[in-house]
């Protein structure tokens, strides 16, 4: 355990200035898109009311009130989000990739450490885990912050003061990142847990049996895919509800583990007998 711990800390380590640079990135986009759609929505106002002669109750019924969901809503709050989600899937080639095809090709010592090659394997995995945890935790913390930055640069009369719950349970990609249950966060980000490590075991295939390997990556990603949407499949094609929902919620539960349990043992076992370095 505590040379698992270690390598997860040593990968953490790998990817730290990265990882900075994505929450400066982060923070400092969504912070100019607050008050650039703070600033526009004012001049609009002071345009309608100073120059047109609208009346502020009429504006406010025409253009409604200002608040964090006008925000949410554009793309200055969610392309720093999907930038961090595209780094993050690139990463997790590149977290093996880059030890082969570094200046000293670490992966020669990383597999020669005196452990368990499945503990480098799960330290991978966990290291990617906990980064996506701490981006979703500090995204959580700025989103309150820029609220209230938002509230200073509106006035009371044009403003709507919104909980970072109600911003949301409003917006659709948000509410996948952050689940309003147990439940949904054990399925959204289990199903996300089972893609990196049929993505893992794909990477051990490839440099299992190089080009052969591809092909081999290919099928067992297509086929793992298959089997977890098996259930859905089968009722399309009986036209029929067979299962109730939470039959169909524990099935899926069901076949979400056996994958990747499959994905680790088959990824340990060609990590162990069938990697070349």
């Amino acid at each position: 355990m505590n040379r698992y711990l270690k390598l997860v800390n040593f990968e953490m380590g790998r990817f730290i200035k990265i990882y900075l640079i994505l929450i400066a990135i982060t923070a400092v986009v969504q912070i100019i898109g607050v008050i650039v759609k703070a600033k526009t929505y004012m001049a609009k106002a002071d345009q309608k009311i100073y120059e047109e002669m609208m009346s502020k109750s009429d504006f406010l019924d025409e253009f409604g009130t200002m608040s964090m969901m006008d925000v949410a809503q554009s793309l200055w709050l969610m392309a720093p989000i999907a930038l961090c989600v595209v780094t993050l899937i690139i990463y997790i080639f590149l977290i093996w990739y880059r030890d082969w095809f570094g200046k000293n090709t670490f992966i020669y010592r990383l597999l020669m450490l005196p452990t368990n090659r499945l503990n480098v394997y799960l330290a991978k995995a966990t290291a990617i885990f906990l980064m996506v945890l701490g981006l979703v935790s500090i995204q959580m913390l700025f989103l309150p912050l820029e609220n209230l930055l938002l509230m200073r640069l509106v006035p009371d009369d044009f403003q709507t003061n919104v909980g970072v719950f109600e911003i949301v349970h409003n917006h659709r990609e948000l509410a996948i990142l952050y689940p309003q249950s147990f439940i949904e966060f054990v399925l959204h980000y289990g199903a996300g847990f089972m893609a990196v490590f049929i993505l893992f075991t794909a990477i051990m295939f490839e440099r299992s049996f190089r080009w052969k390997g591809i092909l081999l990556a290919v099928l067992y990603g297509g086929l793992s895919i298959i089997v977890f949407v098996l259930p859905f499949i089968f009722m399309m094609v009986t036209e029929h509800p067979l299962l109730y929902p939470l039959e169909l919620l524990g099935l899926e539960v069901l076949f979400g583990i056996m994958i990747t349990a499959a994905a680790i043992w088959v990824g340990h076992y060609l990590l162990m007998k069938k990697i070349r370095v």
